[in-house]
């Protein structure tokens, strides 16, 4: 046999005796049914887990989820998005002060979720005051975060200045970054949506939230602008058509360069309706039922609630009087 064909058959014995490795894909699938991570993710081929098909998806891409199922907390580092398009509930179960899904991406990566239900197991259990509480969502860094149709509830702490805080959503970058919420509930939280509690001075954050249920947190939804790291951090949020009951608090803006809006949203039920510690504008929504309608606490930050004359103020306890109406140009 000549010295060619010598190189050759041993070339071809080579490459069957080593097994080829797994190429990153630009959709991959996970599955509870046949799903195993020692796959390759591909349609035929599922994932088991979140984390699994992260590893094996390239960035930009999209992991689908195929059936319903448990699919395991997820660290994502990249821009990827998790889709659930109604197959049923694919779930994140956290306990012992874990996290559902933590967000280090890079700073131009944008990361998508939607139709993913978190829950914190154990809720009830009794804890230390140093205990960091379950989070179900946690951003540290990234361009932007989507959670569309998500489901997200008890992530508590008796800790609540734990770091970070133990929140349903807790948006805690550390560079400017943009929030995106909609059609999404979060419950029994100790924080159901917190934003900007890790931010840096120069940096600005944007949150919306659209058609979102906060209901039986300690606060529904606050923009943190408290902290010393955070005082020169632009924060502007924007709440609408949705509705914050049952809280202790149920929007609360607090110190710092905080701009909040609410439009055409009802905040119901709580103990405190609206608390500004910051700069708040308000219209064409409905505060009823709550023991406070709104505070400003005197002596704290920079608070402020400006009316656009068009909400629904009934059946507080105390509503300090009427809301200063933003002066027309």
């Amino acid at each position: 046999m000549d010295r060619f064909a010598l190189f050759l058959l041993t070339g071809l014995a080579s490459a069957f005796l080593v097994a080829p490795a797994h190429a990153q894909l630009a959709r991959t699938y996970v599955s509870a049914v046949v799903g195993n991570d020692d796959n390759d993710c591909n349609r035929l081929t599922p994932c088991r887990t979140f984390q699994g098909a992260h590893d094996k998806t390239l960035a930009q891409g999209e992991i689908t989820v195929l059936d319903p199922g448990g699919y395991g907390a997820v660290t994502i580092t990249k821009a990827i998005s998790i889709i659930n398009d109604g197959v049923g509930e694919a779930g994140i179960l956290v306990s012992g002060g874990g996290r559902g899904i933590t967000i280090s991406a890079g700073a131009s990566d944008t990361v998508s979720l939607r139709g993913i239900t978190l829950k914190g197991i154990d809720a009830d259990q009794p804890r230390i005051f140093a205990t960091p509480g379950n989070n179900g969502i946690v951003f540290y860094s990234g361009k932007a975060l989507a959670i569309e149709n998500c489901v997200v509830r008890s992530f508590i702490s008796n800790n609540p200045f734990a770091n970070p805080r133990p929140a349903g959503i807790n948006f805690a970058p550390f560079g400017s970054s943009t929030l995106a919420v909609s059609d999404t509930v979060v419950t029994d939280s100790t924080y159901g949506i917190i934003v900007g509690s890790q931010a840096r001075d120069s940096d600005v954050i944007t949150a919306t939230l659209s058609r979102v249920g906060l209901y039986n947190n300690g606060f529904g939804f606050e923009a943190n602008g408290s902290l010393p790291v955070t005082r020169l951090t632009t924060i502007t949020a924007t709440i609408a058509d949705s509705i914050a009951s049952n809280n202790g608090v149920g929007v609360a803006a607090d110190p710092g360069q905080v701009t909040v809006t609410i439009t055409r949203s009802t905040i119901a039920g709580n103990s405190t309706g609206l608390r500004a510690e910051a700069l708040v504008r308000i219209g064409e929504t409905t505060i009823s039922g709550n023991g406070d309608g709104w505070i400003v606490p005197s002596g704290i930050g920079n608070g402020a609630i400006q009316s656009y004359g068009d909400n629904r103020l009934a059946g507080n306890r105390a509503n300090e009087g009427p809301m200063p109406v933003i002066p027309t140009k």
